[in-house]
Order: C-alpha cells, then sequence, then structure tokens
C-alpha cells in the first residue's frame, strides 16, 4: 500500500493509532546533550532501517556478547564529558602567508601576507585571522569567517590531524604555507603523537621593504639646557619687582621720579613704569620702556657700527642685565637714565634668597619724613546743645550723633542711686527744703527732685531735669563729671553755681558699694556704712555677722575639743546651784543615753562572723568560693541624698544577710543532720560522661552582693534636742571626718 498515490481514497489510517508524536533527536547524559544512535518513527513505530533487511557488514559490531556468555563484573565507567565540553575554548594556532599577485603594477609584482590559522578543537572549524600592518592599504582582520572547510570534492574535512609546520593547505583556492606554530599546539601534537616540522624564517615582502628603506630616519637634536619652552612653561607668570627712583633734580625743573621695573623671568626681559601720585601734573601714560631686553652697556658698540641707526641689534650688544644685576641699593642704567632701586617685594627676595643665594637688603628711605599734621583746634562750645554734639560736628563734615554706651544702659536700666541733699542756704527761708538726687547708673544723667512742703509757699517738684553735672573747675572742652564715687554723707555738690550738701542715702547705694568695691574709695564706703549703722539700716547684716561667728565659733570647739565647753550661764547656775531644780549632769548623761538607744536601735547586729562564712564541723572538700567584693565606697551624687533609716539597709547590712544566706546552703551541706558524704570530685574528662545526680552537692559559687546606689545614707540622723549637735549631721558610714562606729562582730570594708 506504500505504492499507491497520494489520491483520495487510497490513503488509509490505523484507527488503533493514538499517538503521533516525533521522537527527540538527542538524549542527555550527566547534563549534556548526546545524538541518538537509534531513532523510532511517528508515535513510536519501529522503522525499516532498523530491520534485518538493512542489516549490512557493521552490524556484527552490534552484538553482545553477554548475551551469550553472561555479563562479566564491570568496572566503574569514568565520568562521561562530551567531546565539545573538554575541548572548548581550546584551539591550534598555527603562523602561515600566502602570496598575492599584483597586476598593472611597475613597483610589485606580488605581495607576501601573513596570515594566523586558527583550529578549534571543540567542533573541528577553522578560521583565518591577518594581523593587521600599518600603512598597508589593505583590508586586513579575518580572511575566512569560522567553519569547517572542504578538503577535496569527495566531502571530507580538512582535520587537524593534516595540519603540520612546512605545509602547503588550500583554503578555497588560496594555498597557506605554515611556518610556525604556539606552544600549546606543539604540545597538543606531541600528546597525539604528532611530530611537528622545525620552523621556517619569515619571508620579508619586497614592496613593505621597499618602503622601509624608501622612509628617511628623523633625527632628533637634543634642546639645550636653557630651552625657551622650558622657562616659558616653568617661569611663565613670574616677574621679579623693583621699585626705582630717577633723580633728575639737577636739571632745570628736574625732580625725583618713582618707577617700578619689573623683570620677566620667562624670556628675561625687562618693562619700566612710571608711578604716577595724585595731582602730578604728567599725562596718564606709565609705560616708560616697553617689554625688551635691556642692554648693560647702551653705549658699547663697535667702531664699524653706523652711527645713524638708533635701534641696536643683538649682534652689537655685548652684556644684556640678568636677575644677578638687580640688587637693591644698586643702580641700574635703563637707556640713559640712572636708576636708584631702593625696594622689591617679598617675591623677589625669596627669589633671590633661594634660588641664588643672595639676601636683599632692607628698603631704603628716599622720601623725606612728613611732618606730622598739627592737631586739630577744637572751637569752643557755642551754648548751642550739648558738648558732645557740637564736639561730633566739628570732627566730621556730615553731622553724627555721638556714640552710646549701649551694653551700659542695657545692664543698668532703670538702676538709680538716690541721695537726699539741703541747700547750702544763704536766705534762712531755704534751710527747710529737701531735695531728692536720683543719679542714673545707665547714662551718669542726675536729677533733683524737691518734695512740697505744706505751708511753705514753695511748690516742689521737679528742680533739675535729667543733665550731667560738670565738676566745677573742670576743662569746659573736656569737663569732668560728678560720679557715685563723688557723692557721700558729708559732701558739697556745686549744681549750676548752686551748693548742695548730701545728708542721706538710700540703702541700695550701700548695696551696690558692696557690689563694686573697686569704683569706690575705702574711706567713701566706710562713711556710707557707719550712716547706715546708725540708721539703723544694717541691722539684720550685724545680727546675720554674729550669728556666722558664734557659729564658727562653736563648730571649732566642737571640732577642737572632746567634751563641750559649758556655757557662761550654766556656770553660773552651777556656782550659786540653781536651776530650778533641774540637774545638769543628770539631763546631759540622760540624753546621751537615749541617743545612744536611738542609734542602737538602728543598728542590726549580723549574726554572722565576717562575710557569714565560718568553719563547720564537717571538714568538705566542696570550698565556697567567694569573689572580689564590691566596693561600698558613696559616689559624690549619693552623698547627699537622705533615706529613711528603717526601710533601706545599709552596705553592711546587705554583705551580711547575702553571705548570711550562703552560710546556711553550706551547712545544709556540710553539717547538716544528715551529713552527705562528701567525695572527691570526678575528673574533668569524665564530666560529659556521667550525669550529675540532682542529690550530690556541689560546691558553692559566692557572686558579688548587688548594693543599691545611695545606701550610704541610710543612717543620717539629726539630733536636735543636743544642742551640741543640732547642727551637725552623723554619716556613720561615709563622713571621713566623723569617728565610726563599728560592730565587734563585723568588720566589713569601710565606706
Amino acid at each position: 500500500m506504500s505504492g499507491l498515490p497520494k489520491l483520495p481514497g487510497f490513503s488509509f489510517q490505523d484507527p488503533t493509532q493514538t499517538k503521533f508524536n516525533l521522537q527527540q533527536t538527542f538524549d542527555l547524559c550527566n547534563g549534556y546533550k548526546i545524538p541518538k544512535v537509534s531513532y523510532c518513527g511517528i508515535g513510536g513505530k519501529d522503522l525499516t532501517v532498523n530491520t534485518v533487511k538493512y542489516l549490512g557488514n557493521r552490524d556484527p559490531v552490534r552484538f553482545d556478547p553477554s548475551l551469550i556468555y553472561g555479563r562479566t563484573r564491570s568496572s566503574k565507567l569514568p565520568h562521561f564529558t562530551p567531546h565539545y565540553v573538554l575541548y572548548d575554548q581550546k584551539c591550534l594556532t598555527f603562523k602561515a602567508f600566502f602570496k598575492q599577485s599584483v597586476v598593472e603594477s611597475p613597483n610589485e609584482f606580488f605581495r607576501v601576507r601573513h596570515v594566523n590559522i586558527i583550529y578549534f578543537l571543540e567542533d573541528d572549524t577553522i578560521t583565518v585571522m591577518e594581523p593587521k600592518t600599518p600603512n598597508s592599504g589593505m583590508d586586513q582582520g579575518r580572511l575566512i569567517r569560522r567553519g569547517k572547510i572542504p578538503k577535496n570534492n569527495r566531502g571530507d574535512f580538512w582535520h587537524w590531524k593534516d595540519l603540520n609546520v612546512g605545509k602547503d593547505i588550500a583554503f578555497y583556492g588560496t594555498v597557506f604555507h605554515t611556518i610556525d606554530c604556539d606552544l600549546f599546539t606543539k604540545e597538543y601534537m606531541a600528546s597525539q603523537g604528532i611530530i611537528l616540522n622545525d620552523p621556517e624564517t619569515v619571508p620579508v615582502d619586497p614592496y613593505t621593504l621597499n618602503r622601509q628603506i624608501q622612509v628617511q630616519s628623523h633625527f632628533t637634536k637634543t634642546p639645550p639646557a636653557d630651552d625657551k619652552l622650558r622657562r616659558f612653561l616653568e617661569y611663565d607668570g613670574k616677574i621679579l619687582k623693583f621699585k626705582a627712583v630717577w633723580d633728575d633734580r639737577e636739571n632745570e625743573h628736574g625732580e625725583m621720579r618713582k618707577f617700578e621695573l619689573l623683570y620677566f623671568l620667562c624670556d628675561d626681559t625687562v618693562s619700566v613704569k612710571e608711578v604716577h601720585e595724585k595731582n602730578d601734573g604728567r599725562d596718564p601714560y606709565p609705560v616708560l620702556l616697553r617689554k625688551t631686553k635691556l642692554p648693560k652697556r647702551y653705549t658699547d658698540t663697535p667702531v664699524t657700527y653706523p652711527a645713524i641707526y638708533l635701534e641696536l641689534s643683538d649682534a652689537e650688544v655685548t652684556e644684556y642685565y640678568q636677575p644677578k644685576d638687580f640688587l637693591v641699593g644698586e643702580t641700574v642704567f635703563v637707556l640713559g637714565r640712572d636708576m636708584l632701586l631702593y625696594d622689591c617685594d617679598q617675591f623677589t627676595r625669596d627669589y633671590f634668597k633661594n634660588a641664588l643665594c643672595i639676601e636683599q637688603k632692607p628698603p631704603i628711605a628716599i622720601e623725606k619724613p612728613k611732618p606730622p599734621p598739627p592737631p586739630p583746634q577744637i572751637p569752643p562750645h557755642n551754648g548751642i546743645g550739648s558738648l558732645e554734639d557740637s564736639l561730633q560736628n566739628t570732627l566730621t563734615v556730615l553731622p553724627k550723633p555721638p556714640r552710646k554706651d549701649v551694653m551700659k544702659q542695657i545692664l543698668n536700666a532703670n538702676k538709680y542711686l538716690r541721695y537726699e541733699m539741703v541747700m547750702d542756704a544763704v536766705h534762712p527761708e531755704d534751710t527747710i527744703r529737701r531735695f531728692i538726687l536720683n543719679y542714673s547708673l545707665a547714662d551718669g544723667t542726675c536729677k533733683i527732685m524737691e518734695p512740697p512742703i505744706r505751708n511753705s509757699g514753695i511748690l516742689g517738684g521737679k528742680y533739675l531735669r535729667s543733665t550731667l553735672l560738670v565738676k566745677p573747675g573742670s576743662d569746659p572742652l573736656n569737663p569732668d563729671y560728678y560720679s557715685p564715687a563723688d557723692f557721700y554723707i558729708g559732701a558739697i555738690i556745686t549744681v549750676f553755681q548752686q551748693r548742695f550738701k548730701i545728708v542721706g542715702a538710700d540703702l541700695y547705694v550701700y548695696r551696690y558699694m558692696q557690689a563694686n568695691e573697686s569704683k569706690f574709695p575705702c574711706e567713701v564706703i566706710e562713711n556710707m556704712r557707719n550712716y547706715m549703722y546708725n540708721k539703723g539700716y544694717l541691722k539684720d547684716d550685724v545680727d546675720d555677722t554674729l550669728q556666722d561667728n558664734l557659729d564658727n565659733e562653736r563648730r571649732w570647739d566642737m571640732d577642737t575639743e572632746d567634751e563641750p565647753r559649758e556655757t557662761e550661764m550654766e556656770k553660773c547656775l552651777k556656782e550659786l546651784k540653781a536651776g530650778a531644780g533641774r540637774d545638769l549632769q543628770y539631763e546631759q548623761a540622760r540624753r546621751a543615753e537615749l541617743v545612744q538607744q536611738y542609734e542602737d536601735s538602728l543598728k542590726r547586729t549580723p549574726q554572722t562572723v565576717p562575710y557569714g562564712i565560718k568553719d563547720v564541723n564537717t571538714t568538705c572538700r566542696y570550698p565556697v568560693h567567694v569573689g572580689e567584693l564590691k566596693s561600698t565606697e558613696c559616689t559624690e551624687d549619693e552623698a547627699y541624698q537622705s533615706y529613711t533609716p528603717k526601710h533601706v539597709d545599709t552596705p553592711e547590712e546587705i554583705v551580711a544577710k547575702y553571705y548570711t544566706g550562703v552560710l546556711k546552703d553550706h551547712h545544709g551541706i556540710c553539717d547538716g543532720t544528715h551529713p552527705i558524704e562528701c567525695a572527691d570530685p570526678p575528673p574533668i574528662y569524665q564530666e560529659h560522661l556521667e550525669k550529675e545526680k540532682p542529690e550530690k552537692p556541689t560546691p558553692l559559687m559566692v557572686a558579688k552582693p548587688d548594693i543599691p546606689p545611695g545606701a550610704c545614707n541610710v543612717k543620717t540622723v539629726t539630733f536636735a534636742d543636743d544642742p551640741e549637735r543640732c547642727n551637725r549631721n552623723r554619716y556613720d558610714l561615709c563622713d571621713l571626718e566623723t569617728k565610726k562606729i563599728h560592730c565587734e562582730c563585723t568588720d566589713y570594708q569601710k565606706c
């Protein structure tokens, strides 16, 4: 039925066939795709090519002897790696050349072109690359793209076994002659049993050789040390600047003129510019000599030089000025002008010092010192406005207000010193008048007010507005004003030819003097203190001073004497045997007893010996390891805190409680009612083999007890009934100046 034509009615379909899929071409082996050896048809049907009909002579190779003789013991197969993975990125490189004919050229008939033949072992492909030659004029690079190159007409391809050194290889009609190969190619060929021929010499292209001969060799001269380009790059913008003066006063209408002499280090040229002064009457063109080389001997010309020529060339000049010729104090000849160098800038001085090892002289004074301007004469005050305003108008053309001390006004705002004054009366009716002087600390002005007096015929009120009071006899142009140091009890002041006497002052005046003693003489302060004391204003100050003195004496007595000193009243009552039935010694002893009982009630006697550890009856191999104790020293912040003594434990009590618990645990192990037999602890290497029993005793590890901050002040007690200790606090733990009382059974670290 296979020979029937493909026409309707001649095609028959198998109804039992349900699969029509095509078999894959490759199999996966260790993650690599490998072509299949046998194939099947559509839907998994066997192909006729696999039948006995197509069995050839080579088919017996597929015969499996294990079907007859049985399977042998197979060895471990090596790890499968496909061919293209094993030889990935590995290639054989041969150096070769071919001759290319050149027609219609009289200079050459052929060219020798060098190429690299690269054989890729991965897929047996070949490519030909030509290295680039400069100025060759030909397209170079890849000559034959990568691929399998046919060897003959029978369908064979070039293989690496066909390649060797010194062999002609034809690729697509072009014959390449191999002359050498790389090291990897030699090693690979030797590993495969192929012996390569000896390398050959590379032939020379005649045209390229002719071109190289025709090209002239370029010879360069070594530039001299004083190269212009080097000097330009090194010294561009670096100029030696000198100040010079030309003294032409010997001639008629001559004068002394100043110039600037600039020496350019990049090309050894000199430029001279005139320094114009204000209103000198000269043209505003400063350049005297443009930038050019300055000859050192301008008139030294050869005899054959024609005098009609005004410009000198380099052939006629014997020597030019150099940097070493420009020194401060020397004279330089600038085309017939003698110029004295009297100064230079700092860069020039540094250049001469560092480069030429020459120290320039200090500047030379060439001008006569000008007489100092006469002091300005201040005109007398015309009486209009204040003296400060009139003086400010004479200093500047545009009047400006005088400056004020703003900080002084801000710090002393609304601060006044008040004094009471009476008039140094000439008339009897002025004797009853009283005046109040208000001195402002902000601006130093004084204001005088007069309190009204009934039935005196004097209205009172403002006597003088705020103004500066000038002392009599002072300079009118530099007046001296009244200050608080001039105001004291009994002082006479003159206010616009009227004399006043200070008879009183406010208490704030004395307080201000105490705060600013450096501004007042001692006599003024003592005068004001006596006045305030006589008036009774300093009663509180005197009482406070006396009380402080008494407290200091009492504190000194308490610190220096062991027993309190009896007062004068107590001595008197003791001598007279009086006291309203009171026994002072008994009361004092009773008071001391009550104080001691109160202190004993605050103490908690520990029940253990130092650190709560004592010897036990049973000698135990499990000792108690006591670590380093924490310091119970009080910090500076905690020394002034107060706590309730009944609710906070002291550091001694905290340590005692902690070690008391340790003692109980220790007794339970080694001194209990049912003593436990103590054994040696197991070795270290057996600790991970044997599991400890719960009842087996272990060593007690004692850590450092935690002491809360501020626990040192829990015994701060104030005794108000005892006159000797009413103003002193006793710190049992932290006060180093007070004697400590410790329990007999404890020996803890003190604060």
